[in-house]
């Protein structure tokens, strides 16, 4: 017989492995300062996609909940709040550094509301320290049998996801992307309050499995079966006729060559681009295959700039072009000004004397946002650059060892297949929006560079590839790059299509063709705007249509300042001439590729595992937030609310919306501008290629096997085309 101590372990051991399982379920969600798309039904990519749906409909899709529950939600929400707050709140809450569990039970005694009575405050005193001790003692206290203890633990956190979500993230991604925080949190201490919650608000919460039996009764899934698939085989049918009607023309030496973010949103520009002269255009991750974290050295802010997958790899800091400390100081002086604000505004007291002192001008300040935005926005700006002197950066690439500058220079050039023809001008377009009072504005941002803006990555790979130790290695390599070639860092505003090119750094030999660049990047920008502005359904002029989406991005009371990447619906992996002369309606990724400069298939695999899954990330979410925009999405903008400069609740408490708003998705709020697709990715490549790949990554395995995303391949040996079916088998789809 063994001895008690050794079962008790046991069973703690067992009750530990249900806790992880059960966040297994949980996809992350990213804060306000660096969304990140992310598939909401992220823990479900191990069964078929079908099954996820139907999953996802049980647990996230249930809007009746018990009455008595919903108190333990609001309960929740309340010292969630409190907990995850980073700023919102003049008043902290008191004991964080301790953690959440440790905190809380300080703290419950003096909330009414929760222990209300002596015997709450005296089980509450009694329970054990580990929150894996906790938990048992409270599955007992609600009588929840063992065989359903992972059932019950897990609709302890779907029953309130958004903000399981955040703590998802909070745990497992925040210290990877160099935003750690400094108050402890673990899964085990998330489920332990959630189940103390619930046994001081419901003791009977053992009912909650019988409403979830009840509830799993009433599914639809004629939205999979009959929509969603017809929709799908429409488009790869239209994709595929496009292409086959496809004309290469054979073009002059290029004057320059741009290499764009994949994002569907930089299609469109592309193609405006090339209409506009002998202009060669290329795809590639927004983070230029430099996994760095960038530091400020004006702002002091310090972010990770590459792909949530990924981790930095160096610090690299981005330091004023003008090598003076009047910068720091400018800075300084306008952050002093800002806390004083917000100190004076969110105190007890001190709001009704700053309405007082302020009013006037506040009140004089806001009509001029909103009648004459334009103004507004360049009142702003002269009084940023008096005191700031907002002036360009320079990246520091010093921090990065010579080995890997080199093993990233050729990898990007390889695998984006830019070996050979050299433009005397190749320019690195990271990209990046602006919005005025936008909550969601960085889920506009780069989803290559963790919700940023590009600019800086592109910097680094220009400033990497114009050094003459990098070229002379890359010439080992039978990558040739003349000395006539220069690069160029810059960023492409997908808001107003504006595109700045970093040239401060420039030999007065390509002044004059940066100069006929930048004339003709701008009438790029007004050929793409026409576009955009129709299909935001604005009224405009010809000639004007630049004007419209520079005023939508200074506007403070626009809901839809862009489209985002709505409508994304491919991921074309291939030379860009097989696309080129096509009209792609901006939605599809485009990213550079030829398989016959990737002979072991380093490349495609890198670009299928990495890539393609953000895309898939990105695609799911559009997906789901647009399929159910109250359990999936963040709903209306019109009726949101910050919560602890973190996310987002409809309302003064809702659960924390871990999606899309409704404005980014629906024309009305009844009628979608996004189109339910999953994601279709098309490689030029054989099939025997991409079969070597796939069995060699699970993760392929799993969203081409569990029908997450739909696999084409067009052979560039026999011009026919093949799709994958669920068994990884190819069939010819010509």
């Amino acid at each position: 017989m063994k001895p008690a101590f050794e079962i008790k372990s046991e069973e703690t051991e067992a009750l530990h492995l249900k806790v992880q399982e059960s966040w297994s379920r949980i996809a992350p969600f990213w804060p306000l300062k660096n969304l990140v798309a992310v598939n909401p039904l992220h823990g479900f990519e191990d069964l078929p996609f079908e099954e996820a749906i139907k999953q996802a409909q049980d647990y996230f899709q249930q809007r009746d909940l018990p009455e008595p529950m919903q108190d333990v939600n609001r309960e929740t929400i309340k010292w969630l709040q409190a907990f995850f707050d980073e700023g919102q709140t003049t008043i902290k809450m008191p004991l964080r550094h301790g953690g959440l569990l440790k905190a809380i039970r300080q703290l419950l005694p003096f909330d009414k509301n929760i222990c209300g009575s002596e015997k709450n405050i005296t089980w509450l005193k009694n329970l054990p320290q580990s929150p894996e001790d906790i938990a048992d003692e409270c599955l007992s206290y609600l009588h929840i049998p063992s065989e359903m203890h992972l059932q019950y633990l897990t609709l302890m956190l779907t029953t309130l996801p958004g903000w399981a979500s955040y703590a998802q993230y909070y745990v497992a991604w925040a210290n990877s992307t160099n935003q750690s925080h400094p108050y402890p949190l673990t899964r085990q201490e998330y489920t332990a309050f959630r189940l103390l919650l619930t046994c001081l608000l419901w003791p009977d919460g053992k009912m909650l499995l019988d409403w979830h039996d009840n509830a799993t009764q009433n599914r639809n899934d004629q939205f999979l079966l009959n929509s969603l698939q017809q929709s799908e085989s429409a488009y790869r049918i239209s994709l595929l006729e496009k292409l086959s009607q496809q004309t290469f023309i054979n073009e002059a030496s290029p004057k320059a060559q741009l290499v764009f973010c994949i994002d569907v949103r930089s299609e469109s520009f592309r193609r405006a681009l090339e209409a506009h002269g002998r202009y060669e255009t290329f795809g590639f991750a927004g983070f230029f295959g430099a996994p760095v974290s960038i530091h400020n050295d004006i702002t002091g802010e310090s972010y990770a700039s590459c792909p949530v997958l990924l981790k930095p790899q160096h610090h690299v800091k981005d330091y004023p072009a003008c090598f003076s400390s009047d910068c720091q100081r400018g800075y300084n002086r306008i952050q002093i000004f800002r806390k004083l604000y917000q100190s004076l505004k969110y105190t007890f007291t001190t709001p009704f004397a700053l309405v007082e002192a302020l009013g006037i001008v506040s009140g004089f300040w806001m009509g001029i946002r909103t009648f004459l935005p334009h103004r507004a926005y360049f009142l702003k700006n002269r009084v940023s650059q008096k005191f700031s002197q907002n002036l360009p950066v320079i990246p520091n690439i010093e921090s990065i060892p010579f080995e890997a500058k080199c093993q990233y220079a050729e990898s990007a050039l390889k695998t984006m297949g830019l070996t050979i023809h050299f433009a005397p001008l190749v320019v690195f377009c990271g990209h990046g929006s602006s919005t005025q009072n936008n909550a969601y504005a960085t889920a506009l941002d780069c989803g290559a560079c963790g919700g940023h803006q590009g600019a800086s990555n592109a910097r680094i790979l220009a400033s990497i590839l114009n050094n003459k130790r990098i070229r002379d290695f890359l010439k080992d390599k039978n990558i040739v790059i003349p000395e006539t070639t220069h690069f160029l860092g810059a960023k492409h505003d997908t808001t107003t299509d504006a595109v700045e090119i970093y040239d401060y750094e420039v030999a007065e030999k390509f002044l004059k063709d940066i100069a006929l660049l930048k004339s003709d990047l701008e009438k790029a920008r007004e050929m793409n705007s026409q576009w955009r502005v129709q299909e935001m359904g604005i009224r405009h002029q010809l000639g004007g249509a630049a004007q419209k989406t520079s005023f939508r991005a200074r506007d403070w009371a626009q809901v839809r300042p862009e489209w985002g990447l709505a409508r994304n619906a491919a991921f074309i992996v291939g030379p860009r001439i097989q696309t080129q002369n096509i009209n792609l309606e901006g939605r599809t990724f485009l990213h550079s590729y030829d398989w016959k400069q990737d002979e072991d298939g380093t490349s495609l695999t890198t670009i299928l595992t990495a890539p393609m899954v953000v895309a898939q990330w990105i695609n799911t979410q559009y997906l789901f937030s647009t399929l159910d925009n109250v359990a999936f999405g963040g709903g209306s903008k019109i009726t949101k609310n910050i919560t602890g400069k973190i996310g987002i609740m409809q309302g003064n408490a809702s659960d924390l919306m871990h999606g899309l708003p409704l404005q980014s998705l629906f024309k009305t709020d009844i009628e979608p501008y996004h189109e339910t697709l999953r994601l279709l990715t098309l490689v030029f490549a054989p099939p025997s290629f991409i079969d070597r790949i796939i069995s060699q990554q699970e993760i392929l395995q799993r969203l081409f096997g569990n029908g997450w995303v739909h696999l084409l391949c067009i052979d560039p040996t026999e011009g026919k085309s093949y799709y994958l079916q669920r068994d990884l088998k190819w069939t010819n789809d010509s």
